[in-house]
C-alpha cells in the first residue's frame, strides 16, 4: 500500500465518523413508529426475540414479565419543593416520588438567562422534565401500587412520601438533599400487621430520558448503566434497531438488562444526567420507549416542547418477597441529577468507587479507551488553561491548537522532507516503474531497494496523518460533550457548543444535510474552514505516481466535509479552521527551510537492440 492509499484510507475513516454521526442526526428527525410506544396511562408494548446485546439479553418472550403501567390517581396532584444552592426539586404525590429537577445555574436555553414577565419560575434547565412517572416511582400490581396516592411530608432535612395499604403495608420514601448534586433517598417497605405480606416482582422507576429544549430533536437522549466494569449506552438508535447505526430496521420496544449487577444507571441528553446509584447492586434494568405528553398536560408549564417528544424510561427490577409480620426492608440509592462535567463525576465516582464519570461516553464511540484517553487529556487542559489564563474557552481552543501542532512539529516536519525528496526522485522512481512494469514482483523489490539506497521512507508522510488520527477524535468527543462550552462565546458565536448560526434563510428547508425545518442556516466558520482546507489542499503537492484524477479529486475533497460539519459545534469548526491555518502556515515556513530539490538525474536510456547501430 502507498502512501495515496494510506491517505485516502485515512479520509475514508474520518468521513466515516461523520457520516455515522450525520446520519444519527439526520434519522433522529425522522417520525418515529406510528403506533404509540407508550402514554402515561397505558401500556403498549411489544417484544422481539431479538438478538442480545453485549451487556444483557434485548427482549424476552411475550410470557416473560412486561414492563408495568403507572397507576395515576384520580385526586389532585399535591407538589412540594425543595431548593437549595444548585437544584429546585419538586415531589409529586402521584407517585410519591422526584418528579422534575430545574438546574438553577443553567438555563433551559442559551438566551434564556432571566425569568420572563408574566411566568411564575426562571426557564432552567431540567431533568425528568414531561416524564409521565416521577423517579423512585413503585410500579407493580395494585398489591404494590395501591391506589398511587403519596402523603407528602417536609421534614428538616428533606421530604417523606407514605403510603398505607389496607392489608398493613407501609411504604415509606425519604429524601435527603446533599451536595454536589446529590439527593440521599431510600424505599422502606414495613409490614405492620400480624400476618405475612407477600410482595410481587415490582420496579423502581429511577427516570425518564428527555430532551433538553426546544432545539432538541432527541439524537443524544439515551440511557446508560454499569455492570461494574463497563457502561452500556442504548438510546434512539437500539430501539430503532439500525443498521450500522443508521439505517432502521424493524423497531424493538423493550430493553433489558443486567444479572444482580446494575451498580447504577442513568438518563441522560447531551449536557445533563439523572443517575441512580443503589447502595446494593439491582436485580435487572428495564426500559422501554415513551411518548413524552406536551408541557401544560400535566405540569401547568409554559415551556416550549423540544422537537423529539421521545423519551426513555429506566426501572430497576425487584423480584418477588415476603414480608415477616414488623418486618422492614429497606432500598437505599444516591440520585446524581446535574450537569454532565467531568470533575464533578470523576470525584462522585471515587467517593463512590463506581466509575460514574464514564456518563461522559468517552469510551463509547471508535478508538475506545484509546481516543477516550486523549479525549480526557484535552478536557483537562482545556479547563486547566481556562482556569490559569481566564480566557474564553474560544480562545483556549485556539491556544490547544497550537499546542497540538507545535507537538506534531518534528513529525510533520520530517514528512515535508520526506515529500520533498520524493519528488526530486520521481524521475527514477518513473524509469524504474516503466523498466519492469511486467514483473510486479521484481518491481516493488528493485523499488524498496531504490528507496533505502536513496534513504527515503515512501511511507514517511503518512505518519503523522496516522498519528493525529486519535487524537482529531479524541478532540471531537471532547469538544461535543463538554458542557463547559455550552454558552460559551466567542467573537460572533454565541454558544460554541452549537453552530455559529448568523442568520436562517427561509424556504430552503429542502436542501438535504445542510437545512433544518426553519429554512438554509448560514454558518460563518464552517465556511471558513472549508475554505482554508481547499487553499492547504491546492498547496500540497501531489504524491509521486499519482492518477491525475485521483489527485483532483482530493483536491477538492475538502467539499464533501462540509456537508458533514456545516451543522457542527462551532466549537469543532473552530478547531478545524485554526488547524488548517497552522497547517498552511507550517507548510510555507517549511518551504522556506528546506532546499529546492536537486534536478533530477534523466533516465537511464535504453540500450540498442543487438546488430543495430546506434
Amino acid at each position: 500500500m502507498d502512501r495515496t492509499s494510506v491517505i485516502i484510507l485515512a479520509i475514508c475513516f474520518v468521513l466515516f465518523v461523520l457520516w455515522s454521526v450525520h446520519m444519527q442526526r439526520y434519522y433522529s428527525r425522522r417520525p418515529g413508529p406510528t403506533k404509540p410506544v407508550a402514554t402515561a396511562t397505558t401500556n403498549e408494548f411489544q417484544t422481539n426475540a431479538a438478538a442480545a446485546p453485549k451487556h444483557g439479553h434485548a427482549l424476552r418472550p411475550a410470557h416473560a414479565q412486561e414492563p408495568f403501567t403507572f397507576v395515576r390517581p384520580s385526586a389532585t396532584e399535591e407538589l412540594v419543593t425543595l431548593t437549595n444552592e444548585v437544584a429546585r426539586y419538586t415531589f409529586s404525590s402521584h407517585g410519591g416520588g422526584l418528579k422534575l429537577v430545574e438546574l438553577v445555574r443553567y438555563p433551559q436555553t442559551i438566551s434564556a438567562r432571566s425569568t420572563k414577565r408574566g411566568q411564575t419560575a426562571p426557564e432552567f434547565a431540567s431533568l425528568n422534565t414531561r416524564a409521565p412517572v416521577p423517579v423512585l416511582a413503585l410500579l407493580g400490581d395494585t398489591a404494590i401500587q395501591g391506589d398511587g396516592l403519596f402523603k407528602l411530608v417536609r421534614t428538616a432535612s428533606g421530604i417523606h412520601a407514605e403510603q398505607a395499604h389496607t392489608n398493613g403495608l407501609l411504604i415509606v420514601k425519604k429524601f435527603e438533599l446533599s451536595s454536589n448534586y446529590l439527593l440521599k433517598a431510600s424505599i422502606e417497605l414495613h409490614n405492620t400487621s400480624t400476618q405475612s405480606v407477600t410482595l410481587p416482582p415490582h420496579q423502581v422507576v429511577i427516570g425518564t430520558a428527555t430532551p433538553m429544549d426546544p432545539d432538541d430533536d432527541g439524537t443524544y437522549v439515551n440511557l446508560l448503566w454499569y455492570n461494574g466494569s463497563e457502561a452500556e449506552q442504548i438510546g434512539q438508535a437500539w430501539f430503532e434497531n439500525r443498521f450500522l447505526g443508521c439505517f432502521p430496521g424493524k423497531p424493538r420496544f423493550v430493553y433489558r438488562a443486567g444479572q444482580t449487577n446494575v451498580v447504577w444507571a442513568s438518563v441522560n441528553n447531551r449536557f445533563f444526567t439523572l443517575a441512580a446509584m443503589p447502595k446494593t447492586p439491582a436485580h435487572e434494568l428495564v426500559a422501554v420507549p415513551v411518548i413524552l405528553p406536551q408541557p401544560d398536560t400535566h405540569t401547568g408549564s409554559t415551556k416550549p416542547a423540544a422537537r423529539s417528544n421521545l423519551g426513555y424510561q429506566v426501572a430497576l427490577n425487584y423480584p418477588e418477597c415476603t414480608l415477616a409480620p414488623n418486618q422492614t426492608v429497606s432500598i437505599e440509592y444516591h440520585l446524581f441529577a446535574g450537569p454532565k462535567e467531568y470533575r464533578t463525576l470523576a470525584r462522585i465516582g471515587e467517593q463512590f468507587n463506581n466509575e460514574l464519570q464514564a456518563i461522559m461516553g468517552f469510551e463509547r464511540v471508535l478508538g475506545g479507551r484509546f481516543t477516550a484517553f486523549f479525549a480526557k487529556l484535552l478536557l483537562v487542559s482545556m479547563n486547566g488553561l481556562h482556569d490559569l489564563l481566564k480566557l474564553g474557552y474560544g480562545w483556549v481552543i485556539i491556544i490547544i491548537t497550537f499546542i497540538i501542532k507545535i507537538l506534531f512539529w518534528p513529525l510533520t516536519y520530517a514528512s515535508m522532507r520526506s515529500m520533498r525528496r520524493m519528488q526530486a526522485l520521481q524521475p527514477q522512481i518513473k524509469a524504474i516503474q516503466e523498466k519492469y512494469k511486467d514483473d510486479p514482483a521484481k518491481l516493488n523489490r528493485k523499488l524498496m531497494e531504490f528507496w533505502k539506497e536513496n534513504k527515503v521512507n515512501p511511507f514517511g508522510g503518512c505518519l503523522p496523518i496516522l498519528l493525529q488520527m486519535p487524537v482529531f477524535i479524541g478532540f471531537y468527543i471532547m469538544i461535543h460533550s463538554a458542557i463547559e462550552l455550552r454558552g460559551a462565546r466567542f467573537l460572533w458565536v454565541n454558544d460554541l457548543s452549537k453552530p455559529d448560526t448568523l442568520f436562517v434563510i427561509p424556504g430552503l428547508n429542502f436542501i438535504p444535510f445542510l437545512s433544518t425545518p426553519e429554512g438554509l442556516p448560514f454558518n460563518l466558520l464552517p465556511l471558513l474552514m472549508v475554505a482554508t482546507m481547499l487553499w492547504q489542499s491546492h498547496m500540497t503537492p501531489v504524491a509521486p505516481g499519482m492518477d491525475p484524477m485521483q489527485a483532483k479529486i482530493l483536491r477538492w475533497m475538502p467539499l464533501f466535509f462540509l456537508l458533514f460539519l456545516y451543522n457542527f459545534s462551532a466549537g469543532l469548526t473552530l478547531y478545524w479552521t485554526v488547524q488548517n491555518l497552522l497547517s498552511i502556515a507550517q507548510m510555507k515556513l517549511t518551504k522556506i527551510e528546506l532546499p529546492a530539490p536537486a534536478a533530477a538525474a534523466p533516465a537511464p536510456a535504453k540500450p540498442a537492440p543487438p546488430g543495430r547501430k546506434k
